[in-house]
C-alpha cells in the first residue's frame, strides 16, 4: 500500500470514541484494532480523522515523545467530544498545556502530591472509608455503591487536600458531573461557567482568611508572590477539584465491580491483604478508566511502519495498550497476582497523572476496607443492566446496585 493510501482517510474509518458493553471490558469494536500494527486509522465525531495509537510500547514511546503536543489552546488541536467544541482555545492548566507553561505549573503542585503527604492523610481515609462502610451496612442492602461510597471517598479527599468545604460537595459535584457528562457544548459551559465563579469566590475568600490545604499554599506561596495570578489560581483548582474525584470515582465502583465479577482473586485479596497493592495495579491496568489520552503532532513521527504527519490529531488508546499482548500474556484476564508494571492506566511522560499516589491510597484503602466488612458483597442486578458511561466519558459505571 503506498504512502498516499495510507494518509488518513477520514469518513471511511470506524467512530471515535467507541461505547463499552461491559463496564470493564474494551468495546467490541477494539478487536478488530488489535492487529500486528501498533496503530490504526479512525473519524471523531466532526469528521476529523484521527490516528488512534493502540501498540504498548509505541504508545509509551509517543508520550514521552516532544513531537507531541497537549495544548488544547492551538486552534488545531483535536476535538474528540462535542462538549469541547467551539471552547476557544481554552487550555486547561496542567492537562491541556506543553512545556515550559506546564513544567512550571507541574513544579509548584508536586510537593503537595508526594509519597511522605499521602502517607500522612492514610489514617484519615481509613476513618472516612471505615464510617461510610457502617453507613451502608445499617443502611443495609440494597445499596448504590457509587453514591453511598465510591463517590464520597475521592470527594472528601480531595476537599481535604485542597482546602475545599466538603459542606458544598453536593454543589460541586453536580457542576462536575455536568461538565464532564455534558452533551453539547453550551451544557458543558453552564456547568463550567457555575463551578469557575463558586472557585473564584473561594480563592478570594482564602485570601482575606487563610486556611490549611493545598488552594492556601498556592496562594500563599505563588499568588501572593507574583508566580500566579488569580485566574490561574482558580483554573487550577478547577482542575484538581474535577480530576481529584471523577476518575477515582469510577476507579473504585469499577474495581470493586471487577472483584465482584471475579470470586476467585477477591480471595486473593481476603486471604492475602499483603496483594492490595499489586491487585489495585492490576485493576487500573485491567479496567483502564481513561480510555484515551488526545495529542496533535508537532512534527512527522514514524510510528510502526507509518508516518504521523505534523498536525494530524493522535489518540493513545489507554485501554488497548493496556491489552496488549505483546506486553501482557493472557492480558484479557484479569489476575490479581499479575505484576501489572508499566501499564499506562495514569498515563506516562511528563502528563502522568500528578494525583497518582493520592489515588492508590485511596483504591487500597476503599477496596480492602470493603471486601474485608462485606466479603460477600454481590450486585444486586444482572451485570448487563448496570448503567455504564458513555465512551468519551472517563469509564465507569453511573450505578451500581449492590447487596449482601
Amino acid at each position: 500500500m503506498t504512502e498516499s493510501e495510507m494518509r488518513l482517510t477520514g469518513s471511511q474509518t470506524p467512530s471515535f470514541p467507541q461505547d463499552r458493553t461491559c463496564p470493564y471490558q474494551p468495546p467490541k469494536a477494539y478487536a478488530e484494532w488489535r492487529g500486528e500494527s501498533p496503530l490504526t486509522q479512525v473519524t471523531l465525531f466532526d469528521g476529523r480523522p484521527a490516528w488512534l495509537i493502540t501498540g504498548h510500547a509505541e504508545g509509551r514511546a509517543l508520550l514521552v515523545d516532544p513531537r507531541l503536543s497537549s495544548d488544547w489552546g492551538h486552534p488545531a488541536f483535536p476535538v474528540v467530544v462535542r462538549r469541547t467544541e467551539g471552547r476557544g482555545g481554552l487550555a486547561f492548566p496542567l492537562i491541556g498545556v506543553d512545556d515550559p507553561l506546564h513544567a512550571r505549573q507541574r513544579r509548584m503542585l508536586i510537593p503537595s502530591f508526594g509519597v511522605k503527604r499521602m502517607n500522612a492523610i492514610r489514617p484519615r481515609l481509613q476513618s472516612l472509608v471505615d464510617r461510610l462502610l457502617d453507613d451502608m451496612l445499617a443502611e443495609g442492602p440494597v445499596v448504590d455503591l457509587v453514591s453511598a461510597f465510591a463517590l464520597p471517598v475521592p470527594s472528601m479527599a480531595i476537599c481535604e487536600l485542597l482546602g475545599v468545604p466538603y459542606g458544598d460537595h453536593d454543589f460541586f459535584e453536580e457542576c462536575s458531573r455536568d461538565f464532564v457528562g455534558a452533551a453539547t457544548s453550551a451544557e458543558a459551559d453552564a456547568a463550567f461557567g457555575e463551578l469557575y465563579t463558586y472557585l473564584h469566590g473561594l480563592v478570594g475568600k482564602k485570601q482575606a482568611e487563610p486556611e490549611d490545604g493545598l488552594l492556601d499554599e498556592l496562594i500563599a506561596r505563588q499568588l501572593e508572590e507574583g508566580e500566579l495570578d488569580h485566574d490561574e489560581v482558580v483554573m487550577i483548582a478547577l482542575v484538581l477539584l474535577v480530576a481529584g474525584h471523577e476518575t477515582t470515582v469510577n476507579a473504585i465502583a469499577l474495581g470493586a465491580l471487577t472483584l465482584i465479577q471475579h470470586p476467585e482473586q477477591t480471595d486473593v485479596l481476603l486471604r492475602d491483604p499483603g496483594a492490595l497493592p499489586g491487585v489495585v495495579e492490576e485493576l487500573l491496568r485491567f479496567t483502564s478508566v481513561s480510555d484515551y489520552l488526545v495529542r496533535m503532532a508537532k512534527e512527522d513521527i514514524d510510528v510502526g511502519g507509518e508516518t504521523v504527519r505534523a498536525g494530524d490529531a493522535v489518540l493513545v488508546s489507554i485501554t488497548l495498550m493496556n491489552r496488549d499482548a505483546k506486553a501482557y500474556e493472557n492480558p484479557d484476564v484479569f489476575h490479581a497476582r499479575r505484576t501489572a508494571r508499566h501499564h499506562v492506566g495514569f498515563g506516562h511522560g511528563i502528563h502522568q497523572c500528578l494525583g497518582q499516589n493520592l489515588a492508590r491510597a485511596e483504591l487500597e484503602i476503599a477496596l480492602g476496607a470493603l471486601f474485608a466488612r462485606i466479603p460477600g458483597l454481590r450486585l444486586a442486578v444482572p451485570l448487563d443492566e448496570v448503567p455504564i458511561k458513555a465512551g468519551h466519558d472517563a469509564q465507569g459505571p453511573i450505578e451500581l446496585p449492590v447487596t449482601w
